[in-house]
């Protein structure tokens, strides 16, 4: 049943060691106002399940945040960073966002410091809701524009309109949120050279503290998957991708945005940096806990995930009972393994003592192919050359 589940996941070791990494928290929001063609993600549109509305979403999510703060135990671990993913958290209103952070807030507590951000599509936010989020504590806002070009976004199955986006962007600015990141999405069909330059110069213009431009990757379940698969769309091009790539980085560079993990950029500078800590923490193996239908929570090298239907999920809460589908206790070995697969991706890369010790023979080769950067691995350290980046997954492959 799904407690012994919880339970089998909440190891003993697990639960020692809550507190030693930085811990954070993540909601998921399961509702669009539509479906993208390209999209994957565990959401739903409203009405699409007539046991649950997004009206019932907060008090669900708030019943999990009490429950993690019971099985957690009194243990002092304030959370450092919230991050509220979706599906389009912002087709909440504001005032319930605001109560599933309070929510967290009055159970955990959360740092001085704490990075508190939400995703939003740019058609579902106003002036107004971005003053009602800073008020409700929010001060990161990471906007989805995928493009500034009406034919990619159509494409794209996406909302809003072309210059929607930017203008949000500049409305969040305007409400004082000093942390602005825009996603961006390059190598849909049709799109050429000059119209992702289109995108990359609009988005530059806004002034973003941080954007993360990832290749579109089609997904054989969804409605642009079966397009492709029927010859209605062409498959992207892995040329094309890379050298839309190098164009992001390009201008990333020029707009004075840094690199910091492979698909993300942010700005650095006597104010601070402005990389995203959550994501940071996935990809360092640090602790969360994940609210919502499908969300998925890590501690200590122990996994679990929720199950993924929203009027489920409610339903076993109502009952008091945790609504994990499954869990994990990941080995050793598999641990080793994503170490080196995540944490070759950052711009910090990794120790060589990282790499097994019967991998390690391939680090001279892939210096050799100028993969990785000889002079830090001087200092036994692995780095990704600019060339590296692109062929991340084929080192990881090499060193695991």
């Amino acid at each position: 049943m799904p407690e012994s589940l919880l339970e089998g996941a909440l190891t003993s070791d697990a639960l020692a060691s809550f507190g030693q990494r930085p811990f954070g928290m993540y909601v998921h929001v399961p509702w669009c106002s539509s479906r993208c063609g390209y999209c994957d993600f565990n959401t739903y549109v409203p009405g699409a399940l007539a046991e649950v509305t997004p009206a019932t979403y907060a008090d669900d999510a708030i019943a999990e945040i009490r429950l993690a703060r019971r099985r957690l135990g009194e243990r002092n671990v304030l959370v450092e960073t919230v991050f509220f993913g979706g599906g389009t958290p912002t087709l909440l209103p504001a005032q319930e966002l605001g109560r599933i952070l309070a929510a967290i807030r009055d159970e955990f507590g959360l740092a001085p410091d704490a990075e508190v951000t939400t995703e939003a599509n740019p058609e579902s936010v106003s002036p107004e809701y971005f003053d009602e989020l800073l008020g409700a504590g929010f001060n990161r806002v990471s906007l989805g524009m995928q493009s500034a070009v009406s034919s990619v976004l159509r494409v794209l199955d996406r909302q809003h309109t072309a210059g929607r986006a930017t203008t949000a962007a500049t409305e969040a600015a305007a409400a004082g949120f000093n942390q602005v990141s825009l996603d961006l999405i390059y190598g849909s069909p049709g799109e050429t050279d000059s119209q992702w330059q289109e995108s990359l110069d609009a988005a530059l213009g806004t002034k973003p503290a941080h954007i993360s431009a990832y290749s579109l990757i089609v997904e054989s379940g969804t409605a642009m998957g079966r397009m492709v698969a029927r010859g209605v769309l062409p498959a992207p091009d892995e040329d094309v991708l890379a050298h839309r790539y190098e164009m992001a980085d390009a201008a990333m560079s020029a707009a004075g945005l840094g690199w910091y993990e492979v698909s993300n950029w942010a700005r650095q500078g006597a104010a601070g940096s402005s990389v995203c800590r959550h994501n940071m923490g996935y990809w360092r193996g640090d602790d969360w806990w994940g609210v919502g239908p499908g969300a998925h929570s890590h501690l200590a090298g122990s996994r679990w995930w929720n199950v993924k239907r929203p009027d489920r999920y409610a339903d076993l809460l109502a009952e008091g009972t945790p609504p994990v589908a499954d869990y994990e206790v990941v080995s050793t070995h598999d641990r080793a393994v994503e170490a080196v697969m995540l944490g070759l991706r950052l711009r910090e890369g990794i120790a060589l003592e990282t790499i097994a010790p019967d991998r390690q023979g391939e680090v001279g080769p892939l210096v050799d192919d100028g993969i990785l950067l000889a002079s830090e691995v001087v200092r036994d350290h692995l780095v990704l050359t600019d060339r590296g980046r692109l062929l991340a997954d084929y080192a990881v492959r090499r060193l695991t």
